[in-house]
């Protein structure tokens, strides 16, 4: 809201803020910060109030019924613009800024317009550029703000603010820390919620960075990487209304995680996006089993592009003479037409396109063989038997019954076009050469295809020569089902074949076309956990959005997957070349300091180059480890899961175990999360119980897990430490 700012009233600092529900009672301190609480309350019960109003006005608006398109697509946004508003009752107003000016803006989680004429809204969207310097202004610039205000507001009370001066008599290394840090303290609840009013700086910068090509954004553990690229796809929503049109697709690890951040694009209003994992990309198609490393490796590599597009071209016909049968007579097509033909309707274009595009051009290489020979044929007769055409002709002269104005053959011989469209359309419709067509170019599956591919090691080292014999020996084995190094194959080879999608209803939102649909054009992809993805799942992102606007987020050195690669550089090569712009979160806001001390060693051993992100953050509480024998473990593991839950009430405690540990740990830890490493990435718990450490590092990639497992949680870390001999007292 456009209004005048009073900073002369006094001022609550960063560091006064109280414990929730609590102002301070000293009395200075206690009217400013009282006072400030009662102007923000005043504040948000006026935006309340319009928000209710605009939402119902929509309401009423959409009570009518759509009577044409164009009236449809209003409605649909519409729809969308009341939904958002719906959501938008918790958080409805989180922020302000005091301008050098006097100018005062609030910011919220939508725009509200003004009830006057004044151009000023009342409530700034925080994705709109006005908003921006909530979360990129500093004491050293302060890009013309007096003042930043946090308010933190439970339903619809304020529970308190906390002021940032920016006017050069104080730095902060965080914005807002206060505001910030009651955030990070709050108990998880197994959900990801918005951090909207919590953003810093460098979270900022890459959330409203551009989007015309391939962003990649390295972050550590708790640097928020997955709360960046969430907000980053809502920010992007907003500005480019354009990109909602073919919405943005969310990649993420696991269908876990999906369920982890499903409330967040949601509750800020985004309704053009589709999530999901590289394994449910391909509508129809389900992982039905585990694979080894060695094959998921292999299956991995970028070869296989272009290996299957050798193989489905070897699939395509060879240019030969046709001889068709059509009403009882044959005709021949001349091999060098074929090819001609043949090379035209291939031209770039998929096998079954191909397919399309040749069937009709041979239809139209056969009507012009059928009236060749059906003009050549009138013209004998008209040669042997030319005065009985003339009698005939002065016959039905004569006869005005039968008299008919005379075309095409009946004048000179010659077909005329509406005859020759008609036999075109005969030829067309005609079943045996639509026989004909499918024998000799016939519709093929990708799911066969690739069986057939990959149980036949002849046809392996034809077209994946780079690979060696044991290599195709390990590969050669029967495929079905399908493990998930073969869903970035089969959708290799669904788009080389060029397999048509079946027409779909019209769903209420763009997303609910995109998602059934294998072939959509996204306008931005957005990958959570991007280290993990093979070279053939790049594949997979850049068919869908081919324009590469793309934010990736990750952690190389979180990478488990099966491949190679240990950088950025290695794990984009194939996808992007050197075309793609790096960027980097280097603080740690979620995993507290005396958690982040213990990885540095952890780090030297997977090999990493990277330096660790740094904590800003202390919990007051230092790891701790117990040593036990493994006949220990289940009671040991179920006392402290024990004794985490009643020191975290309200929150999550989470466990994870090395993957052959996990079967004998659910069997006595039934109501918290028992999983392995790889399974824990991208969550968080207020505690982590971490069994034998030394197990997970054993593993594949080990030391690279074993550095996830022991940052997940934003409070208290404990180890079992399982040795074979017993404990000493």
């Amino acid at each position: 809201m456009r209004r005048k700012s009073a900073l002369s009233n006094g001022t609550v600092g960063v560091n006064d803020a109280a414990p929730d529900g609590e102002l301070p009672t000293s009395t200075e301190e206690g009217v400013a910060r009282r006072s400030a609480v009662a102007e923000e309350q005043a504040f948000l019960d006026l935006a309340t109030a319009r928000r209710d109003r605009l939402a119902n006005h929509l309401q009423v608006e959409l009570s009518s019924e759509a009577r044409d398109a164009l009236e449809r697509a209003r409605q649909r946004m519409l729809r969308q613009q009341h939904e958002e508003l719906r959501r938008a009752r918790e958080g409805l107003v989180f922020g302000r800024l005091d301008g050098l000016d006097g100018i005062v803006r609030h910011i919220g989680r939508v725009g509200l317009r003004n009830d006057s004429e004044d151009s000023e809204p009342l409530l700034v969207d925080w994705r709109a550029p006005a908003a921006r310097p909530f979360y990129t202004a500093t004491a050293v610039d302060p890009q013309g703000q007096a003042r930043r205000r946090h308010i933190r507001t439970a339903g619809s009370t304020v529970v308190d603010v906390d002021d940032e001066p920016l006017d050069g008599t104080m730095t902060a290394e965080l914005v807002g820390e206060g505001a910030l840090l009651v955030a990070l303290d709050q108990r998880r609840t197994g959900r990801m919620s918005t951090a909207i009013s919590t953003l810093q700086r460098e979270q900022d910068d890459i959330i409203r960075a551009e989007a015309t090509g391939p962003l990649i954004v390295q972050g550590g553990p708790g640097t928020g990487k997955t709360v960046v690229a969430l907000h980053r796809v809502a920010y992007l929503l907003f500005t480019y209304r354009r990109m909602a049109e073919q919405a943005v697709l969310v990649l993420g690890p696991s269908p876990r995680f999906l369920r982890y951040i499903a409330q967040v694009l949601p509750a800020l209003g985004e309704t053009a996006v589709v999530s999901a994992t590289c394994d449910t990309l391909l509508t129809g198609i389900r992982v039905g089993r585990d694979e080894s490393r060695l094959l998921a490796e292999i299956k991995g590599r970028a070869l296989w592009q272009h290996a299957l597009a050798n193989y489905v071209t070897s699939l395509l016909p060879r240019p030969r003479e046709l001889k068709l049968r059509w009403e009882g007579e044959f005709y021949v097509i001349a091999a060098a037409t074929v090819a001609q033909a043949l090379a035209s309707a291939v031209q770039g274009r998929p096998y079954h396109r191909a397919r399309a595009a040749f069937a009709e051009q041979l239809h139209h290489l056969l009507t012009d063989v059928v009236a060749e020979q059906r003009e050549a044929l009138m013209e004998e007769m008209e040669e042997g038997f030319e005065d009985i055409l003339a009698r005939v002709d002065r016959s039905m002269g004569q006869d005005h019954h039968s008299a008919r104005t005379p075309t095409g053959s009946d004048i000179d011989g010659l077909l005329s076009e509406e005859e020759i469209e008609q036999i075109r359309c005969r030829i067309a419709e005609d079943a045996t050469i639509a026989r004909f067509i499918e024998a000799w170019w016939p519709t093929l599956e990708a799911e066969t295809l690739l069986g057939e591919l990959l149980t036949d090691r002849t046809l392996l080292a034809r077209f994946a020569p780079q690979l060696s014999p044991e290599e195709i020996t390990a590969v050669s084995t029967e495929p079905a089902p399908w493990a998930s190094s073969d869903i970035p194959l089969l959708d290799a080879l669904a788009d080389l074949l060029g397999e048509g999608d079946a027409p779909q209803p019209q769903g209420e939102f763009v997303a609910d076309r995109a998602r059934r649909q294998r072939s959509w054009v996204y306008g931005h992809v957005v990958i959570d956990e991007a280290q993990e993805l093979s070279e053939m799942q790049w594949q997979m992102v850049l068919r869908r959005c081919p324009s590469r606007s793309i934010t990736a987020v990750g952690d190389i050195d979180q990478a488990e997957a099966a491949h190679r690669h240990t950088s950025w550089a290695q794990a984009v090569q194939a996808a992007f070349g050197d075309r793609w712009t790096a960027a980097e979160l280097t603080i740690c806001y979620r995993t507290p300091r005396e958690v982040m001390d213990l990885t540095e060693p952890v780090l030297t051993k997977a090999g990493s180059h990277n330096t660790p992100p740094r904590a800003v953050r202390s919990s007051g509480i230092v790891p701790w480890t117990l040593t036990i024998t493994p006949a220990e473990l289940a009671g040991a593991a179920a006392q402290a899961v024990r004794q985490l839950q009643q020191r975290w009430h309200g929150g999550m405690v989470g466990v994870i175990a090395p993957a052959d540990r996990v079967a004998e740990l659910l069997g006595v830890l039934s109501d918290v999360p028992v999983l392995t490493a790889t399974q824990s990435k991208g969550l968080e718990w207020d505690a982590t119980l971490l069994i034998d450490p030394q197990g997970i590092a054993t593993e594949p990639r080990g030391w690279n897990g074993l550095y996830v497992a022991l940052t997940r949680c934003t409070q208290e870390l404990g180890q079992l430490i399982l040795t074979q001999q017993s404990p000493h007292p």
